[in-house]
């Protein structure tokens, strides 16, 4: 990085403000829903890598989610953790900036995550007969592996742009992970066309996938009206509904954080947004994607009653 033009070596975050005591009660809380998060999608991991029955399309890409959205969580989490009990809430300028690229590379890979699960989902109700050819699992790994690569190869050169900024006035940064517009803020010189690339590239990203999931969903319920069962519909309407209501969640509050005009809303407000898409998330979509899962169920339960039975022996 450009040290020449840059004198801030490190950023201040500050995170959430108020006394000791509700900064203990935010360590606390995160904390409880970042354990959970762990093992609700360790669990998921576990159980699609050791019970034959989940080697599918559908738990191959529910048990990639999962490992995504523990690293995605972890690439926050454990940061807030640290600065809420610190005194100096210190980032070095480098870690900050890698905390940026991993942050949003992540979250890219998490919305093409998302568009391949309705993918799969409405192959595997619109074209049942289909979906054996279509969805194999050599086609599955090159998904998952085009995910991965795309999300973290499309921020890295915009990213560096920002680094080399000059960083010359405050090094307080109001908000609890480095971010787009604070770090944007603190530049003392404009960088529009670097600006303008890094949100017409994540809009894209955001509009693209949000529209080919809707389009999936809305194939898949045209199709489901057609089912003839009362009880059949129910349920799939049920499991539509609930990731629906998931992805809602996460692409609501990143749209109003990212895409819409973000000066008249408050600092707290943007704060708490983030907080939602990038802890709460993960935290649910165990819940909604997996473990209601009558499958994923009798996996969890088979891998107990195995640990058990060893710790017997």
């Amino acid at each position: 990085m450009n040290r020449s033009a840059t004198h801030v070596t490190g950023f201040v975050l500050l995170g959430f403000p108020g006394s000791w005591k509700i900064q203990i009660s935010l360590f606390a809380l995160l904390l409880v829903a970042y354990v959970l998060t762990l093992l609700g999608n360790g669990a998921i991991v576990c159980a699609v890598r050791c019970d034959p029955r989940l080697h599918t399309p559908m738990y191959f890409l529910l048990g990639n989610f999962a490992f995504l959205e523990i690293w995605y969580v972890s690439s926050t989490v454990p940061n807030i953790l640290t600065n809420t009990l610190s005194k100096t809430k210190v980032v070095s300028f480098s870690g900050c900036f890698l905390q940026f690229y991993v942050f949003f590379s992540l979250g890219t890979t998490e919305c093409l995550f998302l568009a391949v699960m309705a993918y799969d989902r409405y192959l595997a109700i619109c074209r049942p007969l289909h979906y054996p050819t279509l969805m194999t699992r050599r086609f599955c790994c090159v998904l998952v592996s085009s995910c991965w690569l795309a999300g973290f190869l499309g921020y890295p050169i915009p990213i560096y742009f920002i680094s080399q900024l000059p960083f010359c006035g405050s090094n307080i940064i109001d908000h609890f992970l480095c971010d787009m517009d604070p770090l944007m803020a603190l530049s003392c010189a404009p960088a529009p066309v670097t600006e303008t690339i890094f949100y017409a590239q994540s809009s894209f990203v955001l509009f693209f996938t949000i529209v080919y999931i809707l389009r999936s969903y809305i194939l898949l319920l045209r199709t489901v009206f057609q089912v003839p069962s009362r009880y059949g519909r129910w349920k799939t309407f049920s499991t539509c509904g609930s990731h629906l209501a998931v992805v809602s969640l996460f692409y609501g509050t990143v749209m109003v954080t990212y895409v819409s005009p973000t000066y008249g809303i408050p600092t707290l407000m943007q704060k708490v947004l983030t907080l939602v898409y990038s802890v709460m998330t993960p935290l649910f979509n165990p819940l909604i994607y997996s473990l209601r899962n009558k499958d994923m169920k009798l996996a969890l339960r088979s891998i107990l009653c195995g640990m058990r039975a060893g710790k017997n022996l």
